[in-house]
C-alpha cells in the first residue's frame, strides 16, 4: 500500500511519541508491502510544526532530534515533488493543504492519513475516491494495516 501521512500524523509519529501514529510509522518502515510517500513540503512543514511551543510541551525535541527524525523519514520514504499548477482543483478550504493532496496524487498513494477536517468534506472525499485515494484517520489506517 502506498501511504501519505499528513503533517499532523507525522508529528504524532515522532520518536518520542506513542500511540496510533507512531505505530503506523513503525508498521510502514518495517514492511516491504507498504511505501511511505513524502514531499519536501511535508518534511519542511514537519520541521516547523515540531518546533511549535505547544508541541514542544508534549514532545520536547531539540533541533538535532527533529532533523534526525526528518532524515530518518527521508531514508526510507519515496520523495515526490508537488507542483503549483492551474489544473489542480481548489477543493480544500485551506489552500495551504493543497500540497498534501498533491503529494498523495503525484505519489499515486492509496491512502492519505490525516486528522485535518478539511479533507473530510464530501467534495474532497469524492474527488479522492475518483482517483483511487482513500482518506482516513490514524486509528482507521492502523486497523487496516494490522488486518493486512
Amino acid at each position: 500500500m502506498r501511504i501519505v501521512l499528513d503533517t499532523n500524523i507525522l508529528a504524532r509519529a515522532n520518536p518520542s511519541a506513542a500511540g496510533p501514529a507512531r505505530q503506523i510509522l513503525i508498521e510502514i518502515a518495517g514492511s516491504a508491502e507498504h511505501v511511505l510517500i513524502v514531499s519536501a513540503f511535508l518534511l519542511r512543514e514537519l520541521e516547523r510544526v515540531l518546533g511549535y511551543p505547544r508541541l514542544q510541551s508534549i514532545w520536547p525535541l531539540d533541533a538535532y532530534e527533529i532533523a534526525e527524525y526528518v532524515q530518518a523519514l527521508e531514508s526510507f520514504a519515496e520523495l515526490v515533488q508537488p507542483r503549483v499548477a492551474a489544473e489542480w482543483p481548489q477543493l480544500l478550504a485551506d489552500p495551504g493543504d493543497d500540497p498534501v493532496l498533491q503529494t498523495a496524487l503525484i505519489g499515486r498513494a492509496d491512502m492519505l492519513c490525516t486528522l485535518d477536517r478539511h479533507f473530510y468534506t464530501q467534495a474532497v472525499l469524492d474527488f479522492c475516491r475518483g482517483r483511487g485515494l482513500s482518506v482516513c484517520t490514524d486509528v482507521e489506517l492502523l486497523r487496516r494495516l494490522r488486518r493486512g
